[in-house]
């Protein structure tokens, strides 16, 4: 099997560090690995397969001789190193909003559309958290019925806002049980026992940039433009997992046992759903696993045709890091670079 020169773009970040594991857990075939940062973070170590290596500032000479790059350092970061990447002949996943609506750069999650990444021209786009693991249920039952509306509401924790919003929560917690204050760093407001209705910037039509985000990468990914789908994001305060209310509306109709059935065959797709026994997907379970995990699968009786689901993931992993690995992985088998 041939083996892959790598470069990971923000390899000190709660994602890029993710990556590392991921790369390690999968047994990704590296003949070479180069850690890449900022000049801050430059000079620390990481250890991959026992091995320490140095962190290296993000240069174009450090792009020389790569074959793939993981970025997960921000889209600015990735509008200014992507192309430089390319150029050197690397083919860039990158994790950032930056490309994910441009059309010459596939947007990929590998359950839902792998054959997205052969048109490639240098860029793959590794979608938005919330919006992968919502399109890796969705989409087998839209494959069987075709999916029409989608009502979503998001239940994100703070691990998706970065290693300075987890901190917040743990700081905000010490500091509450106290008796002392602190105000969060990362987040727009105080998230210990709080809900937090905004996610990224609010645009001129109410919603939020992530939300918007949902609607568009949804209909791109599951090649589906005419998919009505009404998000609201909710930041809460949960380390690690995302979990997503999803209510749907199909062109033909649909039971909970007939959902189920699609799910359980699913690829990536987990059902976890025995109400009755209080058996369902929950965040605290969930960290540390690459699966969507689903249950609460019933029918809605507000509509016709409508069904309703939870849904849960590591946002860390299947939400950022796993996803970006297996396209990766689709990149190898297809022998892309």
């Amino acid at each position: 099997m041939k083996s892959y020169n790598v470069a990971i773009l923000g390899a000190t970040g709660a994602v890029g560090q993710t990556m590392i594991k991921v790369l390690e857990e999968r047994d990704f075939p590296i003949d070479e690995i180069r850690f890449l940062a900022s000049e801050r973070s430059a000079g620390k170590e990481i250890e991959y397969y026992g091995i320490k290596y140095k962190v290296e500032p993000v240069t174009p000479e450090a792009f020389e001789g790569i074959d793939i790059a993981l970025f997960s350092a921000g889209g600015s970061r990735s509008k200014q190193w992507a192309p430089i990447a390319v150029e050197k002949g690397a083919v860039v996943i990158d994790n950032s909003s930056a490309f994910r609506m441009d059309e010459d750069v596939p947007l990929v999650v590998p359950e839902v559309n792998p054959e997205d990444v052969k048109k490639h021209k240098g860029i793959i786009a590794n979608p938005n958290c919330s919006t992968i693991q919502m399109v890796v249920a969705l989409n087998p039952i839209h494959k069987a019925k075709k999916i029409k509306r989608v009502i979503v509401s998001t239940y994100q924790a703070v691990s998706g806002a970065g290693a300075t919003a987890i901190q917040d929560l743990e700081m905000e917690v010490k500091a509450r049980m106290e008796g002392q204050f602190y105000y969060p760093q990362a987040l727009p407001a105080h998230i210990a026992y709080n809900v937090i209705p905004h996610i990224d910037v609010f645009l001129d039509n109410g919603y939020t940039k992530e939300e918007i985000k949902m609607v568009n990468e949804t209909r791109k990914i599951m090649h589906a433009p005419d998919i009505k789908v009404s998000p609201t994001c909710v930041r809460v305060p949960v380390f690690i997992g995302h979990s997503e209310s999803v209510v749907i509306e199909t062109e033909e109709p649909i039971t909970a046992e007939e959902a189920k059935h699609i799910l359980m065959e699913a690829p990536g797709v987990i059902v976890e759903d025995d109400p009755k026994s209080n058996v369902y997907p929950m965040p605290i379970d969930i960290a540390g696993k690459d699966d969507v995990f689903v249950g609460r699968i019933r029918e809605d009786f507000s509509f016709e045709n409508g069904l309703s689901m939870w849904i849960v993931a590591d946002n860390l992993r299947k939400g950022a890091a796993t996803n970006a690995v297996q396209i990766a992985e689709l990149v190898a088998q297809y022998q892309l670079v």
